[in-house]
């Protein structure tokens, strides 16, 4: 079930970070509170273990963070919670959602590329590995 993600999410928000992505790249609890706390930024929480962080900035959304636990993947949750994103972004005025995504990120890319979004940027070597991002964007109805 995915539910909005408050401040007091925060700890449940980094430990799923953390079980996600290496140490130096993790987010931690305070940083989960603090981009709670600014405006425009969203949360979504799935209970099994994946969250989203994203922000609506007039009429586009991104997706700031996105993350599944290495032992609850492949069933479904980084879906839904990006589908989530996309209506929670629609119904706050947004016509496009965008988010960034490393090239050698094969997995992720394949469900943004099903899910609607098409490469509209690239930032070359944006990620501490020197992999370049993907900027990809999805229009929202």
């Amino acid at each position: 079930m995915i539910v909005a993600a408050t401040p007091g999410h925060a700890v449940a928000l980094a430990a799923i970070h953390a079980a996600a992505f290496p140490p130096r790249e993790a987010w931690g609890k305070d940083a989960m509170a603090l981009q709670l706390a600014l405006p425009g930024v969203f949360g979504l929480l799935d209970e099994r273990g994946g969250m989203l962080l994203g922000r609506v900035a007039v009429d586009e959304a991104e997706v700031l963070t996105l993350a599944v636990g290495w032992t609850v993947r492949r069933l479904g949750i980084a879906r839904g919670l990006l589908r989530a994103a996309k209506a929670h972004a629609a119904e706050a005025g947004s016509r496009a959602l965008f988010l960034e995504v490393a090239t050698v990120n094969t997995i992720a890319l394949g469900l943004y590329r099903r899910e609607g979004f098409i490469e509209v940027g690239r930032r070359p070597r944006y990620y501490a590995d020197a992999s370049d991002a993907l900027v990809l964007r999805a229009d929202l109805a």
